[in-house]
């Protein structure tokens, strides 16, 4: 008798990515497939793809061409692999992945995952004929309501924390951005559907939910009470199911931070001292010609609201620089935006063009020797602010999650509040525990601290305590 076949699921880019590929292990473990970290190993790879970093296709073929490797290699013993190509980089790419990777047995958009067992069997019948299988189209069902929840058993495999997705695609058309073309408009899932699985993950041992989406805060799903919940309505109702004891949000655009979501980080002890807030440039110039819909000021505004609400918020963000005319008086603008918000920590990138986005197309493109230069110098900037803000949290103590081993024997690595890697040392059995620990040391990635015993925790304002 044959054991269980296989798989590998290798994922890049956002979080969302991650839980999508969890969400594609649940569905074919009834199909008998069990998880590997082995390629070499599986019976099928999926490639779950990301568009938004700098020459993401590009990676994703030549990964192609190291598991073309792998599936010569399993033939010559005997042995079948069925590759499949998944994510925004399959729904852009389609039939180009196709023709230029012919190991490929099977192309899936992000919203027609939910039908890979019968995909893949597709893909079979369709291998017996010499034909290959492309399925990017926006199917009208909510690919959700086809999702089986995880096995209790998959769910503690995982970790503590977790990924929840409740919105997809975006409405805002950034002229720089791909996401409304490959995840399409922006769907909320109902309120309902997600606490469910979340008090599923809870009651699996999950103790932190993250809340994603495109764009989160646009959240605009329907409640059980008939009416159309915004996220921090959303988030209030997760916040009461035991055993949850953290929640944190991601991504969020400016322009959708409203007076309720203001209002549930002053008022809702689970949710984290720490949000992602997208700015991508500090030039109202540029933010016009990225069709943000928001200035410098209006941001700054929005983050002062926030800090009045809850003062020892740390921020972080994303930032784009070179973008199609950006001048260097553009580019003083980002670094002084880096400056007045003193940010926690922040992803830069050098613009690169995404086919079919208006930026794409955009005549004053920037020289790619003036966009790496001027990376390095906004990088130069986060990472003053970063060390800055690790340096005031020595001394602090705070609540922190324990997730697993450390490096170290009798190490163990857990989140801050702010969602700093800490080290600590302490048993294993207080792993999935929020334990007090004070910082006594600062490392280059990590905060190193110390149980604290009870009684003694002291959330300082670390923003405050750096004069920000």
């Amino acid at each position: 008798m044959s054991g269980p076949r296989k798989l590998y699921v290798k994922s890049y880019g956002c979080q969302m990515n991650v839980y999508d590929s969890h969400r594609m292990a649940d569905l074919l473990a009834p199909e008998g497939f069990v998880e590997t970290a082995a390629p070499e190993d599986a019976d099928l790879i999926v490639l779950n793809t990301c568009h938004i970093r700098e020459k993401a296709a590009e990676k994703v073929y030549s990964e192609l061409g190291r598991v073309a490797k792998l599936k010569q290699d399993a033939a010559r013993d005997g042995r079948r692999v069925t590759v499949a190509v998944a994510g925004c980089v399959a729904q852009a790419e389609g039939q180009e992945i196709i023709r230029r990777a012919p190991a490929v047995d099977l192309v899936v958009g992000p919203q027609s995952y939910h039908r890979l067992p019968d995909l893949l069997a597709r893909a079979e019948r369709e291998h017996r004929r010499g034909e290959r299988v492309v399925a990017t189209e926006f199917p009208i069902e909510d690919k959700f309501a086809f999702l089986t929840p995880p096995t209790t058993s998959a769910t503690r495999a995982r970790g503590v924390t977790a990924f929840v997705t409740v919105q997809e695609g975006c409405d805002r058309f950034c002229t720089f951005c791909v996401v409304p073309y490959t995840r399409g408009a922006e769907v909320s899932r109902p309120a309902a559907t997600i606490i469910a699985e979340v008090r599923h993950l809870a009651d699996a041992g999950v103790r932190e939910v993250t809340l994603i989406g495109q764009n989160v805060n646009a959240y605009h799903g329907d409640g059980p009470d008939g009416r159309t919940w915004t996220l921090a309505q959303l988030l209030e109702r997760v916040a009461e199911v035991p055993g949850i004891a953290r929640l944190r949000y991601t991504t969020s655009h400016p322009r959708d931070v409203d007076d309720g979501l203001i209002a549930v980080h002053r008022d809702l002890p689970q949710l984290a001292p720490q949000l992602h807030l997208p700015v991508q440039s500090g030039s109202d110039r540029v933010l016009a010609a990225m069709n943000r819909r928001h200035t410098g000021a209006d941001y700054l505004r929005v983050i002062e609201r926030l800090r009045a609400a809850r003062p020892d918020l740390a921020l972080t963000s994303d930032f784009i620089v070179g973008f199609p005319g950006e001048t260097e008086a553009d580019f003083g603008d980002t670094l002084r935006i880096v400056d007045e918000v003193g940010y926690s920590g922040a992803f830069s990138f050098k613009y690169s063009a995404r086919p079919g986005t208006p930026a794409a197309s955009a005549d004053d493109q920037v020289a790619e020797d003036v966009k790496s230069e001027r990376l390095a110098r906004l990088q130069d900037a986060i990472n003053r602010h970063h060390a800055a803000f690790n340096a005031g949290c020595r001394g602090m103590t705070f609540d922190v999650l324990l997730e697993k081993p450390g490096r170290l024997p009798g190490q163990l690595t857990g989140r801050s509040p702010y969602l700093q890697p800490v080290q600590v040392m302490a048993d294993t059995h207080l792993i999935g525990e929020m334990v007090a620990v004070t910082v006594t040391d600062i490392g280059t990635n990590s905060l190193f601290g110390a149980l604290t015993a009870p009684g003694r925790q002291e959330m300082k304002p670390a923003l405050a305590a750096l004069g920000a």
